[in-house]
């Protein structure tokens, strides 16, 4: 059995671990866009938090990894078998994957073969209920990417092709990372993922070793590092588990929602929907901290999150985008 990387074992890079956890207790936020430097740990951060993750109860032989009783299943004979376990999903999309891969097509072997219409599903069904992960998405063609945004924010596949018409459900976390300088992700596409992440390469000696030394001991033995790392783990699955059961409960006072919409006033964030995310991440991330109410330091740490890909250039301002945020909070909480 393949052993992965423990989550809680990844030096540095707090702000892409904290922005996946908050994305893990409330995946309505959206997805979330890693922008960063290649070989500093991204893909092997989310993969590590789905491998974090409990199994979770499945339909046995359902291909759309449907959870007992779900509704939209379109297999719904096979609920009566009752319920097996599955890992949660971790999709790794290729760049090269067309858009009948993605969303599924008709079953070929089976129409040539048996003279039947039956539905292949395709990536989306597969990563229902885990993650998403795409490397290098400013690289995958538009329709794709706006395609998978659609999904992600309806939570529904729905496919209606080849004389088929097939809708199952397809939630999952969509993790998107890329390096700008090959190319950077159109500001509408952008816009739709809830929260962004800023990725570089460590600069500080200590921090550089210890990294070394934990690949080189998981490289050696993962089974034994994993091991070493299963209370850490243990604790974050925990406090993964209250926050999800809390966020029902936590408040955000009119205090709060007031200087979140005067801080994407003061930035100029276009339209409403940085405003619903900073809400939604503030709350998530209350949850996840144990607490009930949602407070400005919780807003804080979250803005530049939630804002930061949603700004405007200005060309009278060279500043980068977590600059002019982290200055507008200034002036706003002075």
């Amino acid at each position: 059995m393949r052993v992965s990387f423990p989550f809680s074992a990844i030096v540095g890079q707090d702000e892409m671990k904290l922005a996946l956890l908050v994305a893990a207790v409330d995946p309505r936020i959206g997805g979330v866009m890693v922008f960063g430097d290649r070989g500093t740990g991204k893909s092997t951060a989310v993969r590590a938090l789905a491998a974090l993750l409990p199994p979770m109860p499945v339909v046995p032989g359902c291909r759309y990894h449907c959870a007992p009783g779900e509704a939209k299943c379109p297999s719904p004979e096979l609920h009566k078998a009752g319920k097996a376990s599955a890992p949660v999903p971790f999709v790794d999309l290729p760049l090269g994957a067309t858009e009948d891969r993605v969303v599924g097509a008709l079953d070929l072997e089976r129409a040539l073969g048996a003279g039947e219409k039956a539905f292949e599903p395709g990536l989306l069904a597969r990563a229902h209920r885990g993650f998403l992960y795409i490397d290098e998405i400013n690289l995958l063609e538009d329709h794709i990417v706006d395609l998978l945004l659609d999904v992600a924010a309806s939570g529904e596949n729905v496919v209606e092709r080849e004389g088929l018409s097939v809708r199952h459900a397809a939630r999952f976390v969509l993790v998107g990372s890329g390096n700008p300088e090959e190319g950077e992700l159109r500001p509408q596409l952008l816009d739709r993922f809830g929260l962004s992440v800023e990725v570089k390469t460590p600069q500080e000696l200590k921090t550089r070793v210890e990294i070394l030394r934990r690949c080189d001991a998981f490289e050696r033995d993962g089974a034994l590092f994993a091991e070493r790392w299963a209370k850490t783990e243990r604790k974050t699955l925990k406090q993964i588990a209250k926050g999800k059961d809390l966020l029902p409960e936590v408040e955000i006072p009119d205090a709060v929602l007031t200087r979140a919409s005067a801080l994407c006033i003061a930035v100029g964030a276009d339209g409403l929907r940085g405003e619903l995310t900073l809400m939604r991440s503030a709350r998530a991330l209350a949850a996840l901290e144990g607490d009930k109410l949602v407070d400005m330091v919780h807003l804080k740490r979250i803005a530049p999150l939630a804002l930061r890909h949603r700004l405007r250039r200005n060309v009278l301002d060279d500043t980068g985008s977590t600059a002019r945020i982290e200055r507008a909070l200034d002036e706003l909480f002075a």
